[in-house]
């Protein structure tokens, strides 16, 4: 297979690349995480489009009025967009395992202490009312392990981690609402359309953020096995 570093071919029986040194464990964590990052950034595009599809939406309800909106048109033009968050939703979830898989590497790879056992790292994502709070304090943790930070340097990755679960929850929350929401009358409707907008962006920003935090803690582990 080849190197992640430096693309040379590895053959599968040496466990460090011949042409720059580089250990397998430290070559299959950067691949991992460099799968991750790439569909992180596929989520992110999918979710982009469909709020700049959705905004091209709205112009024509801003210019129509009680007597010439079309509650059955704007229904069956709103729908795709319900399969689109159905169809994004997926794909995150597919995302989710390989990125649990990469987090459960990274985890444990980062220098103790830690507050919270390695089972943790799957666990908060599926209990209940846990996963509400666990899941990025596991993430920043991992973060912060993995290199030396100062003060400043540690309050701007807790910044981007907490901008990165507040948009998950957020982004959750309009999708359920949109997908939910009545075109009956107009000002329902534009209500939904808005509502479709924010939460393509808020998924859309958080799948950005997620992906800083994937680049920074692989750089920094691999970097450090180095």
């Amino acid at each position: 297979m080849p190197c992640a570093l430096c693309g040379d071919i590895i053959p599968t029986e040496v466990a460090r690349c011949p042409a720059c040194g580089a250990w397998a464990r430290r070559r299959d964590f950067r691949a991992v995480g460099v799968a991750v990052f790439m569909l992180l950034g596929f989520n992110a595009f999918i979710a982009l489009g469909s709020g700049i599809s959705l905004l091209r939406l709205a112009h024509p309800l801003r210019g129509a009025t009680h007597d010439t909106y079309d509650p059955d048109a704007t229904g069956r033009a709103l729908a795709p967009y319900s399969d689109v968050f159905l169809i994004g939703g997926v794909m995150a979830g597919v995302t989710g395992l390989l990125y649990l898989a990469w987090l459960w590497r990274a985890y444990g790879q980062s220098p103790g202490p830690h507050r919270h056992h390695r089972a943790w790292v799957v666990l908060g994502w599926l209990c209940p009312v846990v996963n509400l709070w666990l899941p990025p304090r596991m993430v920043y943790e991992v973060w912060v392990n993995s290199g030396r930070y100062r003060t400043a340097e540690r309050q701007a990755a807790g910044l981007v981690v907490a901008g990165w679960w507040a948009c998950v929850l957020v982004g959750l929350l309009l999708a359920r609402m949109f997908t939910g929401g009545s075109v009956d009358t107009l000002a329902e409707a534009r209500f939904d359309v808005h509502v479709g907008v924010a939460a393509a962006a808020c998924q859309a920003l958080a799948a950005a953020l997620c992906m800083a935090t994937v680049f920074q803690i692989t750089r920094l582990q691999v970097a450090r096995d180095s």
